[in-house]
């Protein structure tokens, strides 16, 4: 497989300084351009749920949706996107989680999982894991059961695995980078 002969933190760029000074953002739009690392990263997120009983892989917006989306289609499974307050064009539910400053809130269709559905998370970075938990609130509050949450980057430092993992969710990634 793929998977295992990419070394994807290649493929990711850092840019440093942004979103403000001293943070090194991970952008991962270098390793999706990348056909064998976009493959790789995708194989390295299926892999471990092939035999899994899921039955739809949510997606975080945006870069979740591109994982997401390519993760669901490998498991055959429908995709459900989480988005941002305000986005999805149908009744929604909503859950509130906090930023640096503030708070904002990430949706689903209120009818886009159904009772006892098994869900995989899917997004491209763990940081802190506010929207990640988040996005675990929504799918428990529609009746879905998490399966897992998938990331390709960990940025363990920040702790968000380790905040995802005390909800009782099996956290898979797929590269660390140390640092903020």
């Amino acid at each position: 497989m793929a998977a295992d002969r990419v070394d994807l933190r290649s493929l990711i760029r850092t840019i440093p300084d942004y979103p403000k000074p001293g943070i090194q953002f991970r952008d991962i739009t270098t390793l999706i351009a990348d056909p064998v690392g976009l493959r790789a990263a995708v194989d390295g997120l299926v892999l471990p749920f092939l035999t899994v009983e899921i039955d739809y892989v949510a997606g975080i917006e945006a870069r979740g949706f591109i994982l997401g989306g390519a993760v669901a289609h490998e498991l055959n499974r429908g995709f459900v996107p989480i988005r941002k307050k305000g986005k999805l064009p149908w009744r929604t539910i909503g859950q509130e989680y906090s930023l640096e400053y503030g708070v904002d809130t990430i949706e689903i269709h209120a009818d886009a999982i159904h009772d006892g559905a098994r869900v995989l998370l899917v997004d491209d970075l763990i940081a802190t894991g506010g929207t990640a938990d988040a996005a675990i609130e929504l799918i428990r509050r529609s009746g879905g059961e998490i399966v897992a949450a998938a990331f390709v980057i960990d940025l363990p430092e920040l702790g968000g695995a380790s905040r995802i993992a005390a909800k009782d969710v099996a956290v898979h990634t797929l590269v660390s980078f140390e640092g903020h």
